[in-house]
């Protein structure tokens, strides 16, 4: 993968002395001198599978997902997906953020697995743990190789991602949407660039993503939004919703899934510190809105639900399942069997 770039340089940072924890016998680790990938380190592995099936568990739509990477430099203080890193003997902070599990060989396993005379042809999520498009793919290039195999195989799938680069690979999704069932889902929870700045700072701006709609629409992609996160306190009020949906509406999502914020072990400790260091004023105000666990209670979930249906309904678009998206990626749970865990925020 780009062995002679010259901007490339061997790295030697500690890995977990058990390879077993990244699911392969080897890891590579490089770092690069380019300046988007500057202070980022990559362990490359050959990974055993890349076809993953979500916990029985689960309230996800679907029950296989492919993600060729773990960790993401997007660096969204709120991912749930923090935890995962945890699993590989790193930590859930600044290492999920800048250390990036890469499985070089994601392709060729995908198009081997998909041709196995077991596999069934049932719908694959892609990139619902950590973003397939992320500042990674620009380099390692997976992601056309990945869709390759799913249109020659006709199967099914969808893509959720905050990524822009995704439309260097619309020729592939519109080959494949000709064949099979394809949806994309971009994640676009809020259009405040303040919030926008400090809580996904290494994602590109809600406007670049609603850009990335509207081109995916006008080339014949499906595509919904997943309004993920709303974020209590900070971009639930009913005028910042309103605007958000109505954004998503003028970019033509066929249509918005919306998601309040929750946060799991590995996620909640980032958050919590973000909190404090950004809004300390809203530390307690969280502290009771998620006594009981990692999500919102109930009540206030159907309340931003509710009002984000009926500002969708004022311009014309539906929640998902009814503007044309027959099943919008969303965020899959990684460890669902798990129980509630009580919240500190101090």
């Amino acid at each position: 993968m780009h062995r002679d770039d010259p901007d490339e340089t061997p790295a030697n940072p500690s890995v977990p002395a058990d390879l077993s924890l990244f699911g392969t016998d080897a890891v590579t680790t490089r770092t690069f001198d380019s300046p988007e990938l500057r202070g980022v380190t990559f362990h490359e592995v050959r990974a055993r599978s890349v076809l993953d099936r979500v916990p029985g568990a689960s309230r996800m739509p679907f029950e296989w997902t492919v993600n060729p990477y773990r960790g993401c430099t997007h660096a969204c203080v709120y991912c749930f997906a923090r935890r995962s890193h945890a699993h590989l003997g790193l930590d859930t902070g600044p290492d999920f953020d800048s250390r990036i599990v890469v499985k070089v060989n994601a392709p060729e396993l995908l198009a081997r697995q998909l041709a196995s005379p077991r596999w069934q042809g049932a719908h694959i999520a892609v990139g619902t743990n950590v973003d397939c498009y992320q500042r990674a793919e620009g380099r390692y290039g997976l992601m056309p190789g990945i869709l390759t195999a799913l249109r020659d195989r006709a199967n099914p799938f969808s893509i959720l991602t905050k990524g822009t680069l995704i439309l260097r690979d619309l020729e592939l999704l519109t080959q494949a949407a000709r064949v099979t069932e394809v949806g994309a889902s971009v994640s676009v929870g809020f259009t405040d660039r303040e919030l926008w700045r400090t809580v996904e700072p290494g994602a590109p701006s809600p406007q670049s993503r609603l850009d990335v709609v509207r081109a995916l629409v006008r080339n014949g992609v499906d595509c919904g939004v997943l309004m993920a996160p709303v974020v209590p306190f900070l971009s639930d009020r009913p005028e910042q919703l309103r605007a958000t949906v109505r954004a998503v509406a003028e970019a033509g999502a066929s249509s918005v899934t919306p998601l309040v914020l929750h946060l799991r072990p590995g996620a909640r400790e980032w958050f919590a510190e973000w909190l404090g260091r950004h809004h300390p004023d809203l530390v307690r105000r969280y502290g009771r809105l998620y006594a009981d666990g990692a999500y919102a209670p109930t009540w206030y979930q159907r309340r931003i639900t509710r009002q984000v249906h009926e500002f969708a309904a004022e311009f014309g678009m539906g929640p998902a399942g009814h503007g044309g998206t027959r099943r919008i990626a969303v965020p899959e749970e990684a460890d669902a069997s798990d129980g509630p865990e009580r919240l500190t925020f101090l």
